[in-house]
């Protein structure tokens, strides 16, 4: 199983299914983390080395529904997977609604589980990838000057160089010339990145840009 640098977190007061889940997760090559309660594993949260949760519902003190609940509180999106018993599938849709990306039923298949692990580990990185692309792209709308937000502004709205022209005050050579400058300080070589970029950015129609 592909990875990438990804570690996953084991909790269970269990120890022997904290054990034979930390063996079988380490077999296929993932980094695994075993902890006996959700307190301890809250004790030492690494948040640069967190891609991916496995927890048992029920469990002394903090439960598997308190976790996500608590990671939530912490603004943590990780994929939480949870383990239940047979009685506990009125728990399981709970800690759905609380943001688990998965639920697994004992017993389970090995397989299943690791697919269910593949799956979240994706989405994980998948979500690191927009982090990044957002946090760049929020870096390069930060040194655009306030013509030039306004500018993009139209452009992100659909708006036409003269167009843009007319409601600014400006001449449409004076918009392509902030239009070609934004180009470049966004590092954008199409119209429709340069779109996808602000609305990644989530500016499409504010104000303030």
């Amino acid at each position: 199983m592909q990875s990438d640098g990804a570690v996953i977190h084991v909790i269970d007061d269990d120890e022997a299914l904290r054990d034979s889940l930390t063996f079988l997760l380490r077999t296929a090559q993932i980094e695994t983390r075993p902890h006996a309660t959700a307190a301890a594993f809250f004790d030492e949260l690494p948040r640069g080395e967190l891609s991916c949760v496995i927890t048992d519902v029920r469990m002394p003190g903090l439960s598997g529904i308190d976790l996500l609940k608590r990671l939530k509180e912490l603004k943590i999106d990780v994929p939480v997977i949870v383990i239940t018993g047979h009685a506990d599938v009125r728990l399981a849709v709970e800690a759905m609604k609380f943001g688990a990306f998965d639920f697994l039923e004992k017993p389970f298949d090995d397989k299943v589980l690791l697919a269910s692990v593949q799956s979240a580990l994706q989405q994980w990185s998948d979500g690191t990838r927009r982090q990044i692309e957002r946090a760049a792209i929020e870096s390069r709308l930060a040194v655009l000057s306030n013509r030039e937000r306004d500018v993009l502004n139209g452009l992100v709205t659909g708006r036409a160089n003269k167009q843009i022209a007319f409601d600014l005050g400006i001449s449409p050579r004076t918009v392509e010339i902030y239009r070609a400058h934004l180009m470049d300080k966004m590092q954008a070589t199409s119209l429709s990145e340069l779109v996808r970029m602000a609305l990644i950015a989530e500016i499409a129609g504010s104000d303030s840009v």
